[in-house]
């Protein structure tokens, strides 16, 4: 039984609108980014990333709400966003000044890491057009009143950009609240957006608020620690060997303390080295108590960006199909996995792809 009452799809234009920051992805390939001649470009945000693999991989209905600074990167973004089908008729553009004084677009420059070379991001996002968003400035009833959405995913990336993003966030969650759309928030704790403005101690101020909003909390360990400041106690770095009594102890409290929480999913992975991790997922609901994935131990990956919002687009779609809380942790592990094969920070899976992963299917050739 599904643990949420979800919208009617013939009642909303939208399966899920996700609010967050896409930037410019500069990729080296198989280089370095400090000794690079050329990348390759790719668009990327974690809460749009959740919105484009529901789309393409799982042929839902979706839209983006964020801001560029009107240029032709800002438009080479848009072009990007277009061709993954999410509608991006909501982005704000912000007149751009010449050099990038006011207002820019965010870029991240990011190598994939191997073996024992583990992956890096290099974030030059500063003074970006979605940072730059306030409170007021979105249509919040139009969007999830007149136009109708099922579902609203953001998280603590965008939130973290700003003391005014984060107050969008509370402004979308409400106002989604008020109209029966289901929200969701991936905790994504990145310590270097938190760096400057008071570091995991802000961060918990911010979640805190913030998650007492959200239907369906999605997050690894390190994120529920530092966001939420829900340790998992005694626990060693080698999840294929894990008890994973730790990990429910864990989504226990959190449970606990915030009596809105319908849903709650945390992946599991360690990390063998940057091309082998073991890979795994819990979820709860209060209905249904709790469901693990399929251990996937040794899991071998091309490119680790984004499986883990690719986790949350599989999770959340199961969900909004009514599956239970046990199909859709599957559904959000098998995703997961697949993104991890492919470069990019979003998905190229298919949903038959996904399904027969989740059925058990190997790697052998398909002929």
């Amino acid at each position: 039984m599904t643990p949420l009452a979800v919208r009617a799809r013939e009642d909303c234009r939208y399966d899920l609108v996700a609010l967050g920051e896409v930037m410019l992805r500069l990729d080296p390939g198989e280089g370095r980014i400090r000794t690079a001649r050329s990348f390759k470009v790719w668009e990327g945000g974690g809460e749009y990333n959740v919105a484009r693999g529901l789309r393409r991989c799982f042929g839902m209905r979706t839209a983006l709400v964020s801001a560029f600074a009107d240029n032709d990167v800002g438009r080479l973004i848009e072009d990007f966003i277009l061709q993954g089908g999410v509608d991006a008729s909501h982005v704000r553009w912000i007149p751009y000044d010449g050099i990038g004084r006011t207002v820019r677009n965010g870029l991240n420059f990011t190598e994939r890491g191997f073996g024992a070379r583990g992956a890096i991001g290099v974030s030059d996002r500063g003074n970006s057009a979605a940072s730059k968003l306030a409170p007021g400035q979105i249509d919040w009833d139009e969007i999830f009143g007149a136009l109708g959405a099922r579902w609203l995913h953001t998280g603590g990336i965008f939130a973290a950009l700003s003391e005014t993003t984060a107050a969008v966030v509370e402004e979308a969650m409400v106002a989604a609240k008020r109209h029966g759309t289901i929200v969701s928030y991936d905790l994504n704790y990145r310590p270097s957006l938190w760096k400057a403005t008071g570091g995991m101690d802000r961060a918990r101020e911010v979640n805190r608020e913030i998650a007492r909003h959200v239907d369906v909390m999605i997050g690894n360990e390190e994120d529920f620690t530092a966001c939420l400041g829900f340790e998992v106690e005694g626990v060693d770095e080698n999840l294929s060997e894990l008890d994973t009594h730790a990990f429910r102890a864990m989504i226990t409290r959190a449970a606990d303390a915030y009596e809105n929480f319908a849903v709650i999913a945390t992946t599991l992975r360690a990390v063998h080295s940057a091309t082998v991790n073991d890979w795994g997922a819990i979820a709860w609901s209060r209905e249904g108590g709790f469901a693990q994935a399929t251990q996937r131990p040794r899991l071998e990956i091309l490119d680790r960006i984004g499986g883990g919002d690719s986790f949350a687009s599989g999770l959340i779609y199961a969900l909004l199909e009514g599956k239970d809380v046990a199909q859709a942790v599957e559904y959000g592990a098998a995703h997961g996995a697949l993104a991890m094969t492919t470069p990019g920070d979003t998905s190229m899976a298919s949903l038959a792809e996904v399904e027969a992963l989740v059925k058990g299917a190997g790697a052998r050739v398909q002929r």
